[in-house]
């Protein structure tokens, strides 16, 4: 497979990012992660149609129409897959097994989804996307992939857009193209793929992939939907040595410089903090100014540390400026979602 990834399976498509990768300032689209549920769709740009169901009327758009809606946006957006961070839950639980990988930074290019609803929503509460891709489910026999948002999802900063273009280039196949819905600090779960209606709900929507899947099944009973993304931080790079190709990295002794990107969907990552003693001791990492003014990006962080000879664990821990931190212990569920436990990373120092 071209690019910067590995194969989880061919059908439905799943692969996951090789970390060196995410130093890049932009994921390219051949290493990006890509997430399916169902086979891939094939959809011909000049065939495509969104349906819009909103305030009793429909609406249909070809993706001609689309651009010359609203004037094109260009927005900077880092996705992330709810089950990221899966196979470091013990036991494991079911479904793709990502590691932590399942994630991207990319430029999306569209328009706003407000362009294409009506202003009086009526009594709608929600809004429920379909994608063209389907297949059969236990219990519920063949369905298309479907999800909602709430219509506050719209009112935000970094409201949510209906993209064409990834990194300036058409959609690709295997990430939604011809159209995909994109929803800045949400997981990517939310930013459905390979698009084809939009419909407002007054009832909440209940789904296989609302009600069944993408839900915290905690072990204490308690049940909350998988919504914004949870703080996380990665070490990507220590003192020139890549992080996460299969091996341990050997450094040499003495100050070491770490590099590493953090994100979250509650806020701006207010801080990043690195510990060379497994947790012990903790040292303030440096963040570095943000190359975009665009919300819910990562950013990138940097350390000096002064490491000794010997094996030494690396782990590193980010909070937001909502108050989020990871935590030290992984976040236990039985679907193995939002599992954002701080980074570890054994070193062996020379």
């Amino acid at each position: 497979m071209p690019g910067r990834l590995d194969l989880l399976s061919a059908s439905p498509h799943n692969a996951e990012t090789r970390l060196a990768a995410l130093r890049d300032p932009i994921t390219p689209v051949a290493d990006f992660y890509v997430r399916s549920n169902f086979p891939t769709p094939t959809i011909g740009s000049d065939e495509h149609e969104l349906e819009v169901v909103a305030a009793g009327s429909t609406a249909r758009f070809s993706l001609a129409s689309l651009r010359d809606l609203a004037p094109p946006v260009r927005r900077t957006v880092t996705l992330e897959c709810a089950g990221n961070g899966r196979t470091l839950l013990d036991p494991l639980p079911e479904g793709t097994p990502w590691t932590l990988g399942a994630t991207g930074t990319a430029t999306f290019t569209g328009i706003p989804l407000a362009a294409v609803l009506p202003d009086d929503l009526a009594d709608a509460t929600e809004l429920v996307f379909t994608g063209a891709d389907r297949g059969r489910r236990d219990g519920w026999g063949e369905i298309p992939f479907q999800r909602s948002l709430p219509l506050a999802a719209l009112d935000t900063d970094a409201p949510p857009l209906l993209a064409w273009e990834m990194n300036h280039e058409p959609l690709r196949p295997e990430h939604g193209a011809p159209l995909r819905l994109v929803v800045p600090g949400w997981y990517a779960v939310a930013s459905v793929k390979w698009l084809v209606r939009v419909e407002t709900s007054a009832q909440p929507f209940e789904g296989y992939f609302q009600s069944d899947r993408y839900r915290y099944l905690r072990p204490d009973g308690s049940v909350t939907p998988v919504t914004r993304m949870r703080v996380r931080s990665l070490l990507l790079e220590v003192g020139g040595a890549a992080v996460g190709e299969g091996q341990t990295p050997v450094v040499r002794a003495g100050t070491t410089r770490l590099h590493g990107i953090a994100w979250s969907g509650h806020g701006p990552v207010g801080r990043v903090d690195v510990s060379i003693d497994g947790g012990d001791s903790w040292v303030a990492a440096h963040l570095e100014p943000p190359e975009t003014t665009d919300a819910f990006v990562r950013v990138f962080w940097n350390a000096a540390v002064e490491l000794r000879q010997g094996d030494v664990e690396v782990v590193v821990r980010a909070g937001d400026t909502a108050g989020r931190v990871q935590p030290l212990e992984p976040w236990s569920n039985e679907l193995g979602y939002g599992n954002n436990v701080v980074h570890r990373v054994e070193l062996r120092v020379e």
